[in-house]
């Protein structure tokens, strides 16, 4: 599903406005209407209410008149608290006001801290709230009896509806301007805003449905496919498929340099995540010190034991290109420690490996360390793969600024350093070297506990050795992997490991595959 920013949804209103001659009016009427419609429809248990609308100063206190209007002729019993005077809003905004008015809806008006607690203490027995009041154009916290509103909707314990965005959130970044609507359900209008599916601010706006405006599609389509919400079909069109006459020879061959000694259950996830991720082959390159752990390892992951006298202790150049010979695809990181010898192994394989290479854990700890080693000799298709405590360390931030602005900063690194990121959480965001901003729709809170990040490692190596290119390879990978912890969390909401992920994967490829058409699987 295509997002847009905040800026990208003015230009089409403007462009619907002036360049198409759809008034501005009828576009508020549609939304009005539309949003009117959504809530019919999802709190019909609440009729006929008393709900009451509390109304903005700018376009989104217009659709909340617009509303009032059409809720009204429903049958609803409609009050409407106004936070700033009718007569002082201009344009569709202010007919729609005046309209509400000689309709005789009951209109309470409030431009201050004081008339504003004594109007809401005479509103306890409403049924549903309709927040009103901001929508798409905020940038800067609330301030004043504004503020006052949108505290008082939390505290209320009554559901609310957004009209367009829960005011409080920044429809670009996702971040919420210190106090913000928590609300039930938000009614988008034309598009989804990129606020409303990303964190933090995704936890505030409750079911989202997007409501047609009368938008003229060219418009929509003109707007990049750069910012999009990875859903079902979006993950089937880049699903591998295979032929009749598939072998491991064409399915790829994945290399993984994983684990050391007391770290063998990363390299171990990290190798189920590649098999049942579907690669023809997979090798576990790990230390001798490690090797005699690892007996559980899958029987049909083969095993490369690195000689070494320490953990990691460094391939020289050809024993490195000799493991590297005939490997389609190469992870690196999960449990191989953050010491010099790992920095080391990761600055030799950089200069040597010519096939795509993903970059994880461990690993991500020495480029924090080593930032020179992205700037110099390395493969063309390079993935990493952090959390957002590794992804501080990266981009040298807090994990609080991190989480402000999650596409911002995944975008802004993966432009910078030329390779595609994948910034796990909640929604995890996958960004690309072309400014592609993908967020990821599967996955659930049951997946807080340690091993995960090992499972999709491995999967996203599996399918870069499949032949996907890397961006798609990472956007598959994280929704194949989310949809695997759903699949999980049937059986309990909390308490399934990174493993049982790792073997729900085949069935979650199967889904996806019969869910819809896949393309033929090329091989490697």
């Amino acid at each position: 599903m295509k997002l847009v920013t905040a800026e990208q949804m003015r230009e089409m209103d403007r462009q619907a406005i002036e360049d198409y001659g759809i008034e501005g009016l009828v576009l508020m009427e549609n939304a009005g209407r539309g949003a009117a419609a959504v809530l019919q429809r999802r709190y019909a248990d609440r009729y006929p209410g008393p709900l009451l609308i509390l109304c903005g100063k700018g376009n989104n206190g217009g659709d909340g008149y617009v509303m009032a209007r059409h809720l009204q002729a429903w049958g609803w019993q409609v009050r409407l608290l106004a936070l700033a005077a009718p007569q002082r809003l201009r344009g569709a905004a202010g007919h729609n006001a005046a309209i509400a008015s000689r309709c005789g809806l009951p209109l309470l008006v409030a431009e201050d801290e004081a008339a504003l607690t004594r109007l809401l203490q005479q509103q306890n027995d409403c049924r549903l709230l309709v927040d009103a009041i901001f929508g798409n154009g905020m940038t800067a916290p609330a301030r004043g009896h504004y503020r006052q509103a949108l505290r008082w909707l939390n505290a209320s314990g009554v559901p609310v509806f957004a009209v367009d965005m829960p005011s409080g959130i920044d429809a670009t970044s996702g971040a919420v301007l210190e106090e913000a609507v928590r609300a039930d359900c938000s009614a988008s209008f034309a598009c989804a805003k990129i606020g409303q599916v990303s964190m933090p601010a995704a936890a505030y706006g409750g079911a989202l449905e997007v409501v047609d405006i009368g938008m003229p599609a060219v418009l929509q389509a003109a707007v990049p496919a750069r910012l999009c919400l990875v859903e079902a079909a979006d993950a089937q069109a880049l699903l591998p498929r295979r032929t009749s006459d598939s072998h491991k020879g064409v399915c790829g061959h994945s290399l993984l340099l994983a684990g050391m000694s007391g770290t063998c259950g990363a390299a171990r996830l990290c190798a189920e995540g590649a098999l049942r991720g579907g690669s023809g082959l997979v090798t576990l390159a790990t230390p001798a010190v490690a090797q005699a752990q690892l007996t559980a390892v899958a029987a049909e992951v083969m095993t490369f034991t690195v000689p070494a006298s320490q953990d990691w202790e460094p391939f020289d150049g050809d024993q490195l290109s000799g493991l590297l010979a005939g490997k389609n695809a190469v992870a690196v990181g999960p449990g191989i420690g953050w010491t010099p010898a790992s920095g080391l192994l990761l600055k030799r394989l950089l200069g040597c490996c010519h096939v795509p290479l993903v970059v994880d854990a461990d690993g991500l700890n020495v480029l924090s360390q080593r930032p020179e080693l992205l700037q110099g000799t390395r493969p063309a298709s390079l993935v990493l793969t952090p959390h957002p405590g590794e992804m501080a360390r990266l981009a040298g931030l807090t994990v609080a600024q991190i989480q402000q602005d999650r596409c911002g900063v995944a975008s802004a690194f993966a432009r910078r350093h030329q390779l595609v990121l994948v910034l796990k959480g909640a929604r995890t965001v996958i960004a690309a070297p072309d400014g592609r901003v993908w967020l990821n729709s599967t996955g659930n809170a049951g997946m807080a506990s340690g091993g995960m990040g090992d499972v999709l490692t491995g999967l996203v190596v599996a399918l870069l050795a499949q032949g996907l290119a890397p961006f798609e390879a990472a956007v598959l990978a994280v929704y194949l992997h989310g949809a695997a912890a759903d699949l999980c969390a049937t059986a309990g909401a909390v308490g399934y490991g990174a493993m049982a992920v790792a073997r729900a994967l085949p069935q979650a490829r199967q889904n996806l595959q019969t869910a819809g058409t896949s393309r033929p699987e090329g091989g490697s």
